[in-house]
């Protein structure tokens, strides 16, 4: 199986190291982030959600239309919209797009402080407990089409329909992300693609077998994707020099980029995990760097893979080989980044996954 390569975009030009300018949502930039993936041959770009970031359908409707074959996975926080006007939101978008492009990228929220901005005050548990029922909904009136009825603990709905449906046999693509017991119950039982944070191989392999499990309970097989932060470099000396760049100025610009956040700190299983590798050592596995996690606070995707375009690649088929199908990469310099990765990176990725479809590797 080929591996997909997800990038992610934003409305401005604005990361760990780069303080956001101009208009908060700036149309053209957006259009070029988007171009850039495309061109650099990615399969897919995320669009995040936040309380304080672009409201995410929008973003994903321009990304769309600045492209012609790019796909989108438009992260969601249940719980602030009915699970069946939401289906009805993907199913359009599917169709107006052109068919096949739209996935969704199911974040239940870990942070607390964040869930509260947008009016959440159900606990952590509660919050999955309440995503398993809005996907049972979503998947059986995209199956199904209704009429439906349901009665759960959050939801209850009586003859409801998505006469739209997706509009490709294959449907809308489920990702899902969290890390906690109570996120694996449910991603278990409905997720396509479980998204990861770049842990070290050993700690993620660990995650692997056990989300694997929990599958199976379910009778279920799942994909897995692995997000990371690529410094590349032409010569590895050069590459950490620049990593050590990049944590420097992280660290000057902490407050700044942590903004809004109360305790700075996530509060979600998934970043106390690699705050507690980032406590064991700034690199881990040769070049798996984490020490912007660390002053972050595991802000999010915040582990880096240090090296040349050919040491990433290598270090990134590692993590293939444990049984990830699917790569997110962004860089620190979103945008060059971006363009930069589609040029060095990719290319030599797909090389060696075409290398081990001939020769395949034991693990």
């Amino acid at each position: 199986m080929p591996v997909e390569f997800i990038g992610m975009i934003a409305t401005r030009e604005q990361s760990e190291i780069i303080a956001p300018e101009g208009p908060f949502i700036n149309p053209d930039f957006t259009a070029r982030f988007a171009q850039a993936h495309e061109q650099g041959g990615f399969d897919r770009i995320l669009i995040g959600y936040g309380a304080g970031w672009a409201e995410g359908w929008g973003v994903a409707n321009a990304a769309l239309c600045a492209t012609d074959r790019l796909k989108v996975l438009i992260a969601h926080r249940p719980g602030f919209v009915a699970p069946t006007l939401f289906a009805r939101q993907a199913s359009t978008l599917d169709h107006i797009t052109g068919g096949g492009r739209v996935a969704i990228h199911y974040i239940t929220g870990g942070d607390e402080i964040d869930q509260r901005r947008d009016g959440d005050f159900l606990s952590h548990d509660d919050r999955y407990r309440r995503t398993g029922e809005f996907l049972t909904i979503v998947r059986r009136l995209w199956s199904e089409g209704g009429p439906l009825d349901f009665a759960g603990e959050f939801y209850r709905v009586e003859g409801a329909i998505d006469a739209v449906r997706p509009a490709t046999p294959g449907g809308i693509p489920v990702y899902f992300g969290g890390a906690s017991e109570a996120a694996v119950r449910v991603g278990a039982e409905h997720a396509d693609v479980y998204m990861l944070w770049g842990e070290p191989l050993a700690d993620i392999a660990d995650r692997l077998a056990t989300l694997r499990g929990a599958a199976a309970e379910f009778g279920r097989t799942l994909r897995f994707s692995v997000s990371l932060r690529p410094i590349l470099g032409p010569t590895e000396a050069k590459a950490w020099a620049r990593a050590e760049a990049i944590a420097e100025t992280t660290a000057q610009r902490r407050d700044a980029f942590l903004g809004h956040r109360v305790n700075k700190e996530d509060t979600s299983v998934g970043a106390r995990r690699l705050r507690e590798a980032a406590a064991v050592s700034d690199v881990h596995d040769e070049r798996l760097f984490t020490r912007v996690a660390a002053i972050t606070g595991a802000s999010g995707n915040s582990t880096a893979l240090v090296g040349t375009p050919e040491q990433v690649a290598e270090s990134l088929l590692k993590y293939v080989d444990l049984g990830f199908s699917t790569i997110l990469i962004r860089g620190f310099n979103p945008l060059q980044d971006a363009a930069d990765y589609g040029r060095e990176l990719l290319p030599l990725v797909r090389a060696g996954m075409a290398r081990r479809e001939r020769e395949p590797v034991l693990v």
